[in-house]
């Protein structure tokens, strides 16, 4: 009778083996470590950092150069009153004349025109003077009187032929009946470096360079070797 009790209590029990109560978890496998991925990380933010660190240093390189200040005819050479220092970033490719070469870039020679306003760079400069086709540079010796007071490089001028005053106290038009215009739109290409001091001081001419069309070079030329040559300044192109 006991044996049946026995029996029959144990037939409502399931046959497989007992499972883990709901609180109970299965021990999980220790987590794999990749060194080789943590130290490429590492590596890629000290690029990262590097990188950044490179170009702000790079934008932060500064140098200073020439920057022109009144437009340089062709032919021409700058003077201290034509440039300004300006802090610019450095480029290698960029062929900039420093502030520290003024001094030579003094005794160059402008190749072409320069306007105001740009920075100088080797290129527009050269020991020769290189004059646009068809135009020719003329010097002139000029007394009191023969020329526009406040005139400037760059200015466009009209070239007179006049008759010498002996007592130095003005000129007069030409008595020959003809047109005394010799040009009408002489460019003032070179100055005294000081109109207004030392080169006036030893010497009663005003030296100036103009540069006229080649035709007429010859006539402004020869007028001028006899000092009868005034200058006249076109309105609307003073400085």
């Amino acid at each position: 009778m006991k044996i049946q009790e026995r029996t029959g209590a144990g037939a409502g029990r399931p046959a497989g083996p007992a499972q883990p109560s709901a609180g109970d978890r299965l021990p999980t496998p220790p987590r794999e470590r990749k060194p080789a991925l943590a130290a490429l990380a590492v590596l890629l933010i000290l690029l990262g950092a590097l990188g950044a660190t490179t170009l702000v240093l790079q934008a932060g390189k500064r140098v200073e150069v020439v920057k022109i200040t009144r437009e340089i005819p062709a032919g021409s050479s700058v003077t201290n009153s034509d440039v300004t220092s300006v802090m610019v970033a450095d480029d290698p490719s960029i062929h900039y004349v420093r502030w520290s070469q003024l001094k030579g870039l003094r005794e160059l020679k402008a190749l072409s025109t320069i306007p105001a306003g740009v920075v100088a760079v080797g290129e527009m400069f050269g020991t020769g003077s290189k004059l646009p086709a068809g135009k020719s540079n003329v010097g002139l010796a000029l007394k009191e009187g023969q020329y526009p007071t406040g005139i400037e490089v760059g200015d466009t001028v009209a070239a007179y032929h006049v008759t010498g005053s002996s007592s130095g106290g003005g000129s007069s038009s030409s008595a020959g009946g003809g047109d005394p215009l010799i040009v009408g739109d002489a460019k003032v290409s070179a100055l005294p470096a000081d109109k207004s001091g030392s080169d006036l001081v030893t010497s009663t001419n005003f030296a100036v360079t103009v540069t006229v069309d080649s035709d007429k070079a010859a006539a402004l030329a020869d007028a001028a070797s006899h000092g009868e040559v005034a200058l006249v300044l076109v309105p609307g192109t003073g400085n």
